[in-house]
Formats: structure tokens, C-alpha cells, sequence
């Protein structure tokens, strides 16, 4: 894949979840290389309106090519984090119409070896989706203590062999920096004793120290409570989820606003003070099989739609 070739995974499912109106405003939170974005776009019209987010330089670069010039869009850079700020600065909390997320890696970040978020092709230990801010990979595996990485393994990684995997890296790092991926790649490949069936042995790894790096779930912890006032009476808000800790995230979220605030018998509050912001609409979708063999990456994709209740929307 080149720089533009972005197959945007589960596609036409998160358009039919957000059910794109001509006159309605969206936010695409992760515009990624734009493939949900160009399809909002076709789906409204003159007095639509589109807000999209990135914290990637070229990502942003992307949209302001491709869309620059539509009146229609808005470009955001920085973390989804910012959103619930963002929306409101430009007037449009609780106007909200529909709402995405895609998580993750982009196929760009992924294919480009200078971004180093990839262990098949050398390049440099960066993995940082917006690489102007924060702290490399290799900054971050060279100065961190063993339990520090051995946590990030097992609880993001879920890397049954984290202890075996640090211990090896600071090993190696006493000897020379770990700065490429290769070099990374093959630490691990020797420090697991065990092959998973077509998977390769840094996989876990190279995810764990991802999230890390970028602060993936502490970005999704703060992004989704922001969702909600954002939104308008029955919108839709529609994620994306490639990784089990993501999902499991966005999952009890949902559920969680589903069922509304529990609170002891008794409290002087009305029952409406705390009712539920959110309903659930239908189970969690995944690619079918045709669109997981024409893009393999779509194999872990998760997708959970909840829609705004219009009661909870009318006492907020």
C-alpha cells in the first residue's frame, strides 16, 4: 500500500450505523487517510458538515489536500482527546449528528518503515502516530526499568513471556541502544520459546510498546465520556475497535451509559437526574469474510454502535 491507499475497514457498516443525513454534522475522530471521511462527505450535502480529527502531521496534511477547499470541513490536528474542547469551541455541542472512531494504526503508519511501527522492514523505533510530540519508542525501551516494561507487556501486549522479553531487552540495550525495529524484533523472537500459529513472535510486543508510546488507551478513556454531550437527540456514535483492551474499553462504556448512574435508595435526586445517556443498538459487528480476505487487517475489527436517548438528551 502507497501513502494513499487506505482501505478503510468496515466500511459501509459504520455508514449505515451513523445513518448519514444531507443536512446533518459529523465528526470523523480518526481521519486516518480519509476512506470514512470521503464517504460522509458523498452522503451530505451543501448544508452538511464534517469535523475531522488526527494527531499525525500527515494524516492532517492528507485531509487539507484532499478537502482543504470544502466548505464543508473542518480539520482538526491533534489527539481526540481535545474533541469534547473542540466541538465546543465551534458552537456545535449537543448538535452533534453522528460521531466515528476508528482506532489503531493507519495502513500508512503501518507500510511506511520510517514510522517504525512495523517489525517486517528496518527502520527506526519511532511508532509515534504524531512524531513531532513526545517520547520515541527507542527513548522510551532505553531508559524504562524492567517492571516498567515487563507492565506494559503483559497489560498491553497481553505477552505471557513480558518478564522474559525485558529481561532481554535490557540485556541487549547494556550492550548497544535498541533504535530499529529489526533489532527489537529479533530480542524478542529469541527471548519467547514458544511459536504461535501464523503469528510472529514480536507481534504482542510491538502493539504493547505502541500504546504505550502514544498513550492510546488513556486518550480513549478521556475521548468517550466527551461523546456524549457532543451529541444530538437520537445520534449515533459508532467505534472501531482492532484490540481486545480498546474494545473492552468502548464496551463497558457504552453499557455503562446504557444503563445510567446507580445510586442508593434514599438520595434527595430525581431518578431523571441519572438516567441513562446512551442505548445500545445491536450487537458488536465484525468484517464477514469477504472483506477479511481482501484486507486481512479487518480480522480483528470490532464494531459497537450506541445512539444518544433523546430523554437523556432533553434533562442534560
Amino acid at each position: 500500500m502507497n501513502e494513499h491507499h487506505h482501505v478503510p475497514v468496515l466500511l459501509e457498516e459504520a455508514l449505515q450505523a451513523l445513518q448519514v443525513k444531507d443536512d446533518g454534522v459529523y465528526v470523523d475522530a480518526t481521519y486516518g487517510r480519509g476512506g470514512h471521511a470521503q464517504k460522509i462527505l458523498e452522503k451530505i450535502g451543501e448544508r452538511g458538515r464534517l469535523l475531522v480529527f488526527d494527531r499525525d502531521p500527515r494524516a492532517c496534511e492528507d485531509a487539507r489536500r484532499r478537502f482543504g477547499a470544502d466548505a464543508r470541513v473542518t480539520i482538526q490536528p491533534g489527539p481526540f482527546s481535545l474533541l469534547g474542547r473542540t466541538i465546543g469551541k465551534l458552537g456545535l455541542t449537543g448538535k452533534i449528528d453522528g460521531m466515528l472512531f476508528d482506532l489503531g494504526v493507519s495502513s500508512p503508519q503501518l507500510d511506511d518503515p520510517g514510522r517504525g511501527f512495523s517489525f517486517r522492514a528496518e527502520g527506526p523505533l519511532d511508532m509515534r502516530m504524531d512524531p513531532t510530540t513526545g517520547e520515541s519508542a527507542a527513548d522510551w525501551l532505553n531508559r524504562a526499568e524492567e517492571n516498567e516494561i515487563v507492565r506494559v507487556l503483559r497489560d498491553y501486549g497481553e505477552e505471557r513471556f513480558a518478564r522474559r522479553i525485558a529481561r532481554a531487552i535490557l540485556r541487549e540495550r547494556s550492550i548497544e541502544p535498541v533504535t530499529t525495529t529489526r533489532r527489537l524484533a529479533e530480542i524478542v523472537a529469541r527471548a519467547v520459546p514458544v511459536r504461535e500459529k501464523s503469528k510472529d513472535p514480536a507481534t504482542r510486543s510491538f502493539q504493547a510498546i505502541r500504546l504505550q508510546v502514544n498513550r492510546e488507551l488513556e486518550e480513549l478513556t478521556a475521548a468517550l465520556p466527551q461523546t456524549v454531550p457532543a451529541l444530538a437527540p437520537g445520534a449515533r456514535l459508532a467505534v472501531i475497535s482492532f484490540h481486545s483492551l480498546e474494545d473492552r474499553l468502548v464496551k463497558h462504556f457504552m453499557r455503562a451509559e446504557a444503563k445510567g448512574r446507580e445510586l442508593p435508595p434514599g438520595l434527595p435526586v430525581r431518578h431523571d437526574q441519572f438516567r441513562a445517556r446512551l442505548k445500545i443498538i445491536g450487537k458488536a459487528i465484525r468484517a464477514g469474510a469477504a472483506e477479511t480476505q481482501r484486507n486481512p487487517r479487518a480480522r480483528s475489527a470490532v464494531l459497537r454502535v450506541a445512539e444518544r436517548t433523546e430523554e437523556a438528551a432533553t434533562h442534560a
